[in-house]
């Protein structure tokens, strides 16, 4: 009888301490939600186009950008992925490694985002591996400018 009410006692003490571990873990999920959300390439990738005229382009296909993107515009969002210049000045995040970019016919322009820095910009080499936090932005009218952008960026890893 001794012997059961041990059992019984333990699996007791088990059973309520995996529940607090349960509890924790939703507690740290639930604040990262909070404080930002993770944007997937996967998520940036669901996107279709369509055709309009452009003053200055002719027939342009400009993006219609999914409801799961639009849900993020103007939040905190954090998203990881592989630096590319564009110039002497600026870079963009992308999907893919630089040989496999967009500007190289490997893929879309959504799998790019452009990045614009908080404060000055971090000194960055081609294809380093980042997770960036910033304010998402996306852009379904201006052909002079990403589909995605990330505005007051901060490489939070990789840097």
């Amino acid at each position: 009888m001794r012997n059961s009410l041990k059992i019984v006692l333990g699996l007791v003490v088990v059973f309520s301490l995996s529940f607090t571990t349960s509890d924790k873990i939703q507690i740290e999920k639930t604040n990262f939600l909070i404080k930002g959300d993770t944007l997937t390439w996967k998520i940036l990738g669901e996107i279709k186009y369509v055709k309009k005229n452009h003053s200055k382009y002719g027939e342009v296909q400009f993006p219609v950008v999914n409801d799961k993107v639009k849900l993020r515009g103007k939040k905190k969002i954090y998203i990881s992925g592989f630096i590319v210049p564009i110039d002497n000045k600026s870079y963009a995040l992308s999907k893919n490694v630089f040989a496999a970019c967009f500007f190289c016919g490997k893929s879309g322009p959504e799998s790019i985002v452009g990045l614009n820095f908080k404060g000055a910009t971090p000194k960055l080499k081609t294809d380093q591996y980042v997770t960036v936090e910033g304010t998402f932005r996306y852009n379904e009218d201006d052909a002079d400018d990403w589909i995605y952008n990330l505005d007051n960026a901060v490489i939070v890893k990789g840097n």
